[in-house]
């Protein structure tokens, strides 16, 4: 794994956080407990902030990062990603906020100051444009994504399931490399 300070910002894991050997973090960066980055992630808080919430997982091949405070932007786009999330393989996150308990499919693109509220199910390769609100509770398709129907109860108890199946096998992988 490749761990870089950028202007004086160090990467911080909490305890059982599983990062692959191939994956990237850089800078102003804060992963909770039991997170898990999978081979090839690349993680760079270097203008704006990026914080994961506990037990989240970020799948092989994603992107996430941030845009930088400007006179026109003073905040910038910080990425906030909460806990049990599930990020699939391939996605970009770029200065958003992903609420607990989501999971956001394979190849998709969610764009700054979008929000995806709690136990959202975004459908693979979806877009969410910059500033697009997704309601707690629904299913979301498409580019741009679009409100498909309610999240029936098996599909809401998927997301602590998938988010806990995640946190299992980074543990094994913790074991098997230690």
């Amino acid at each position: 794994m490749s761990m870089e300070t950028f202007q004086g910002m160090t990467p911080r894991l909490g305890d059982k956080v599983f990062v692959h050997a191939s994956a990237t973090i850089i800078g102003d960066v804060v992963l909770d407990d039991e997170v898990s980055i999978w081979p090839g992630v690349v993680i760079r808080g270097d203008v704006n902030s990026i914080r994961i919430g506990a037990r989240s997982n970020v799948q092989d091949g994603s992107i996430l990062h941030v845009t930088h405070k400007s006179r026109h932007n003073p905040a910038g786009a910080s990425l906030h990603i909460g806990r049990d999330v599930t990020i699939g393989h391939a996605v970009i996150l770029h200065g958003c906020r992903i609420e607990d308990e989501c999971l956001i499919g394979m190849g998709s693109l969610v764009m700054d100051n979008a929000v995806l509220q709690p136990r959202v199910l975004l459908g693979a390769g979806s877009l969410v444009p910059e500033g697009r609100v997704l309601e707690t509770g629904w299913l979301y398709f498409g580019r741009p994504a679009v409100q498909v129907r309610r999240l029936n109860l098996e599909e809401l108890d998927y997301f602590a399931y998938q988010a806990a199946n995640y946190a299992r096998l980074a543990a094994e992988y913790r074991l098997s490399t230690a």
